[in-house]
């Protein structure tokens, strides 16, 4: 038999930490992961860097034209499964191709944004049901912003979507394909990216700040390095002193993928995995679906079904269309309309015509008729 702990060790309310390390570490975690950014800016490369896998494949870009004409932003969901001793990760990664690809790019957000919504309700709705066994769960925890390395400042789109994502998820925003700038011109770059968000209100999310934890160093570093910097690259190439690194090899040298002198991967992968996971996925809870829960609560009753706006942004292009083509219908049938019946006016003038001389031609038999008749009875006379 199995003797007991010693009473002078305490009751032990002290080992519930390791009992609900073993309930984690049986069940597992998920993660969803989004990203978002203009086509081009090495989304998909990234979030194959990060976890060490091709989970998303390259895409195929020869076809980017055949997409640009649908001026759709669609939203991918790739899902996968990670396991590293012996703990499971379920991985969830939403990718948004057809963002910021256009001229006109306005509400081109809209599909993002209505899908993290989308999330919350479901998730809303599946709480309200009688059994709660088994819950879908797609809200977002992360989401990565990629910002085109310009050197100027934010560009009027990415204002306008990162105020509205601010709102709704934790927002990392990334520069991405940092070894594009130089190290003056990067640091001037996300110096005025930072001044813009805070101009702009643009909520995103910070670490938080444990005065008495080891790890508040770490949290400021990583709150001072926003926006990170990135340089994403799956390839091994040989440095010149003979190390094989992930990165990008150029004429002048290599870029260094988990440098921190050439990025700021590091300190990315560390925020999203290595030490503020269970940040993100804790502050979606608390914070971001309580928001959503709480003001769909006070303007709906209790059961009743989200009400969907009829002037989706994301279907008047085509509606326009649609009333366009149909316009162009009703004109082309009333021009063949009006044509058939200005031949059967026509027609009729044609036919009274002759209806008209066939008429004159009657009473001038008839006429002549009579005068034959006259004559006869003069003569017999």
């Amino acid at each position: 038999m199995a003797s007991l702990a010693p009473v002078n060790d305490g009751i032990g309310i002290a080992n519930l930490p390791n009992q609900r390390h073993k309930i984690v570490a049986k069940r597992g975690a998920h993660f969803t992961i989004m990203v978002v950014g203009e086509s081009g800016l090495g989304k998909t490369t990234l979030v194959n860097t990060l976890f060490s896998t091709e989970l998303s494949p390259p895409k195929n870009y020869n076809r980017r034209h055949h997409k640009q004409l649908d001026k759709l932003t669609e939203v991918e969901i790739i899902k996968a499964e990670l396991e590293e001793k012996q703990f499971k990760v379920k991985l969830t990664v939403i990718d948004t191709p057809g963002f910021g690809d256009y001229v006109n790019n306005s509400d081109s957000w809209t599909p993002i944004v209505e899908f993290i919504d989308d999330q919350h309700e479901a998730y809303m709705r599946q709480e309200q049901q009688p059994q709660r066994n088994e819950k879908t769960d797609l809200r977002v925890h992360a989401c990565l912003y990629f910002i085109r390395p310009t050197g100027h400042t934010l560009k009027p789109l990415d204002i306008e979507i990162m105020k509205r994502l601010g709102t709704r998820v934790n927002l990392i925003p990334v520069v991405a394909k940092a070894d594009t700038l130089t190290q003056n011109d990067l640091h001037t770059f996300k110096q005025r990216i930072r001044e813009t968000v805070s101009a702009q209100g643009i909520r995103i999310y910070s670490p938080p700040i444990e005065i008495d934890d080891e790890s508040a160093d770490l949290a400021r570093a990583l709150i001072d390095a926003m926006p990170f910097s990135i340089i994403g690259s799956t390839e091994d190439v040989e440095t010149p002193d003979g190390r094989v690194v992930k990165g990008r090899e150029y004429l002048w040298g290599v870029a260094e993928v988990e440098n921190e002198n050439h990025c700021d991967f590091k300190k990315l992968r560390s925020l999203l995995i290595r030490t503020h996971m269970l940040d993100l996925v804790s502050t979606t809870e608390e914070i971001h679906y309580e928001n959503y829960r709480q003001q769909q609560m006070e303007t709906r009753k209790f059961g009743e079904p989200k009400v969907k706006k009829l002037d989706n942004p994301k279907f008047k292009e085509e509606e326009e269309a649609l009333r366009k083509k149909f316009t162009e219908q009703v004109k082309s049938e009333e021009a063949r309309f009006r044509k058939w019946e200005q031949h059967l006016i026509q027609e009729r003038d044609r036919l009274n015509k002759d209806l008209e001389e066939a008429h004159s031609a009657i009473k001038q038999l008839e006429a002549e008729l009579d005068g034959l008749n006259y004559n006869r009875t003069t003569n017999r006379r």
